[in-house]
């Protein structure tokens, strides 16, 4: 699996960044969701330079001009309720592309809640076959509801070729998905922070990303 971490680059993205991560500034979830799609449409940029492309002849108002155009059949999926924002900020970018839906959360399985599990319960998706997949959800901790995610839609045919896209990974979620993906998907992050605290939360991480978008759930 190769992976890639945008904060390696002096770009736009680590200003978004920084403003996700600020407890002050997450204050205002307008503002939050707002970054997490502009993480998405600019890690959706970055990813759309790796795709397939054929020429096509368009007739303007004076003439023709030949422009490369998507030659790539495109499936987005996200993993609910989280990856919504990032989804979107995908969407806007790839806006003719089929959409997937996951619900693949993770559960404490103890009292102490320093162990999890995954459960999944939902999926709306069409086929996947022959397509380009490329799931998001916008935190990679653990890295167990992506791998969940993943299998529940390579389930329903075998894509052409995966993108897997996070805000925030830790090196145990990109571990535990070069353990079960396919060797030649692609992982992107936005950053990849140095693990996780006994709760299996990200740190520095900036928290629970579905909380923050949306309000704290029971």
């Amino acid at each position: 699996m190769k992976t890639i971490n945008l904060s390696e680059q002096n770009t736009v993205v680590n200003h978004y960044l920084a403003e996700i991560r600020d407890k002050s500034y997450q204050r205002n979830r307008t503002l939050f969701r707002q970054n997490i799609r502009r993480i998405g449409e600019a890690m959706a940029y970055e990813i759309s330079k790796t795709l397939e492309y054929r020429t096509k002849r368009v007739t303007t108002p004076l003439g023709t001009a030949e422009i490369p155009l998507m030659k790539d059949d495109l499936l987005l999926a996200t993993v609910l309720r989280a990856g919504l924002p990032f989804h979107e900020g995908f969407l806007h970018v790839f806006d003719h592309a089929d959409n997937a839906f996951v619900s693949a959360f993770r559960m404490y399985t103890n009292r102490e809640h320093t162990e999890v599990g995954i459960h999944t319960e939902y999926m709306a998706s069409p086929s996947v076959k022959g397509k380009t997949l490329i799931i998001v959800d916008p935190m990679l901790a653990t890295g167990g509801s992506m791998v969940a995610a993943y299998e529940a839609l390579l389930k329903t045919g075998r894509p052409a070729r995966v993108h897997i896209a996070c805000v925030i990974g830790t090196p145990e979620g990109v571990e535990m998905l070069q353990k079960n993906v396919a060797e030649d998907v692609t992982l992107w992050c936005a950053a990849i922070d140095p693990g996780m605290n006994e709760h299996k939360y990200i740190v520095p991480g900036f928290g629970d990303c579905g909380d923050l978008c949306y309000g704290e759930k029971l």
